[in-house]
């Protein structure tokens, strides 16, 4: 094996990230989880919406602005994400005394979207939120996910605890409005999403004048395993001790390869996950590296886990 194959060889690019606050300390990163303990849903009357402790949000995320498309938010390690639309929610106005113009909406189990009333209303002022099925929606953070788009003025992060129907009903403590709208929760579909999210690199080449990648068949099983794996140790290092590239080694012939990890409530979607990743300078320079050929996506969602999402790219050149 000549030098300029052995350097070709171990030539490897690696980066994660995870949405809560980091630490690098002796070398290790460690990260607070997000999807704490608390949150469990108590029963609420009228005039009370204590369903819940909200999440740590402020130590995640510094925001720059709650609700307006467009605009970016920057996290808590200078990362930039670019804050999407609010999705399903219809910008015709609401009728007087009602908070939905929709009848109903299906979200996925990954708690794609935050629960918003008409996207034209404001100056609510405080809400209650009620669910009629606990087992599939136990109740509200009381804070919405403003690094998805959402303000919590008008939109409450759900805790979803299974797939089903349940009706949220929410209104304002002066009661001027009140309303109810049927949620259904439906099951991820995995492998479409992983192939979303192929898609959607494959967009963010084609707009910086690059190659698209091929479907990494190869490196399809590590992949998969590394999504796994970050259950167990969110690190470039396996549970075993080896490193991630062990997953799909690069073979004697020479070649490249590089990791992307990202997990938790910011990677709840295809859009969401590529959005983070594309925000992201060292991540985006893995999907916009012009020596890649092939990309595989390894996704997991585990509900009964830390943070839930679990999403690994794999790059290689074979």
């Amino acid at each position: 094996m000549t030098a300029a194959a052995a350097l070709k060889q171990t030539r490897m690019t690696i980066l994660l990230s995870v949405n809560a606050a980091a630490i690098l300390i002796a070398g290790v990163l460690v990260a607070s989880a997000i999807w704490g303990g608390k949150g469990e849903f108590r029963a609420v009357n009228e005039h009370s919406d204590e369903v819940s402790e909200a999440p740590e949000e402020t130590e995640l995320l510094k925001s720059v602005s709650d609700s307006t498309e467009g605009k970016t938010i920057t996290s808590a390690n200078g990362e930039v994400y670019q804050i999407a639309s609010n999705g399903w929610i219809s910008s015709d106005p609401v009728p007087s005394n009602e908070l939905w113009n929709e009848s109903s909406v299906t979200i996925y189990q990954t708690a794609d979207i935050d629960i918003c009333v008409g996207g034209n209303l404001s100056g609510l002022g405080s809400m209650y939120w009620q669910s009629s099925d606990q087992t599939v929606i136990s109740g509200f953070y009381s804070s919405a996910r403003s690094w998805l788009g959402y303000s919590s003025e008008t939109c409450r992060f759900p805790i979803i605890k299974g797939t089903g129907t349940t009706t949220i009903t929410a209104g304002t403590y002066d009661g001027k409005r009140h309303d109810s709208i049927l949620v259904t929760v439906v099951e991820v579909p995995v492998e479409q999403w992983k192939h979303e999210v192929f898609s959607l690199v494959n967009e963010e080449r084609e707009k910086n004048g690059l190659s698209p990648l091929s479907w990494g068949t190869t490196c399809e099983a590590g992949a998969a395993v590394r999504a796994r794996e970050l259950m167990a140790s969110y690190s470039h290092t396996r549970p075993d001790g080896s490193s991630w590239e062990t997953a799909c080694p690069i073979p004697e012939s020479g070649g490249w390869s590089g990791e992307n990890l990202m997990a938790g409530n910011a990677a709840v979607s295809p859009a969401s996950v590529v959005t983070a990743w594309m925000n992201s300078p060292d991540h985006r320079a893995n999907i916009l590296n012009e020596n890649f050929t092939h990309l595989s996506v390894g996704f997991i969602f585990d509900p009964d886990t830390q943070y839930k999402t679990y999403w690994s790219q794999f790059f290689s050149t074979y």
